[in-house]
C-alpha cells in the first residue's frame, strides 16, 4: 500500500520533501504534482521502476519519457541546444511544455528516442516538484499519469490514491492540478513545431 504525504503547495516541508526522495533514491516510484496533472517519477537510472510506469500506463518500449529538471542548467547536461534554442527554453521555462531535443550521453539509451536519439524535457511551474528536484540533485525520469483509456493526465490526489495505492510506493498530496497534459515542442529542426497540445500558451509559436 502507497504512503499518502499532504505536502503544502506553497510551502512544502522540508520532511516530507527528503522523505520523497529518500524513497525515490531507494527505488520507489511516486506520484507528484505538476503544472499539467500528475506525473509518475522515479530515478533516472532504476530500470524496474520504468517498467512499473509502463505497466501502470500499458505502453509498449517505444513510449517516450520525459526528464523532468529543475532548472536550464540541468537540462543543459542532458540535451544539447543552441543560442536559438535557448531563448526558447528561457523564455518557457519553466511552464507546462515538453521540449524535444537531441539527448546528450548523460541520458540513458533505454529513455532515448530509438532512431532519433532524442528526449523530452521539462521544468514544471510546480513549487512541489521543484522541491524535489532540488533535494534530488538530478531529474526525475518522469511520465504523464494518463491511465488506459483516458486522454488527460489524472489531477486529483485523493482518486489517484484509490486506484494506485497498490501500485506506487507514495502518492503526493499537494491539491489538485491542471487537467491539461503539457503542449509538446519539437525543437530538433531550426524551426519549433508543435507536436501535441496542451497546457500554456502556444501563440509564440506561429509567431
Amino acid at each position: 500500500m502507497s504512503q499518502f504525504f499532504q505536502i503544502h503547495s506553497t510551502h512544502p516541508q522540508p520532511r516530507l520533501i527528503r522523505r520523497t526522495v529518500e524513497l525515490v533514491d531507494a527505488g520507489g516510484l511516486i506520484a507528484y504534482p505538476t503544472d499539467s496533472g500528475y506525473a509518475l517519477g522515479c530515478h533516472i537510472g532504476d530500470k524496474s521502476a520504468l517498467d512499473r510506469i509502463r505497466r501502470i500506463r500499458q505502453v509498449d518500449k517505444q513510449h517516450n519519457f520525459t526528464l523532468v529538471c529543475r532548472d536550464l542548467g540541468e537540462i543543459s547536461t542532458y540535451a544539447k541546444f543552441d543560442n536559438s534554442h535557448y531563448r526558447i527554453l528561457k523564455a518557457h521555462t519553466p511552464g507546462a511544455y515538453t521540449f524535444i531535443l537531441p539527448a546528450t550521453r548523460e541520458v540513458p539509451r533505454r529513455l532515448q528516442h530509438p532512431k532519433r536519439k532524442t528526449i523530452g524535457i521539462r521544468v514544471p511551474d510546480n513549487l512541489v516538484a521543484l522541491a524535489i528536484l532540488e533535494a534530488l540533485n538530478q531529474p526525475l525520469m518522469s511520465s504523464s499519469l494518463i491511465l488506459p483509456g483516458d486522454s488527460q493526465p489524472m489531477s486529483d490526489p485523493y482518486v489517484i490514491r484509490e486506484q494506485l495505492e497498490h501500485m506506487v510506493d507514495v502518492v503526493i498530496d499537494a491539491g489538485v492540478c491542471p487537467p491539461e497534459p503539457t503542449t509538446v515542442v519539437d525543437l530538433t529542426g531550426d524551426v519549433p513545431v508543435l507536436a501535441r497540445r496542451g497546457g500554456g500558451d502556444m501563440g509564440w509559436l506561429s509567431s
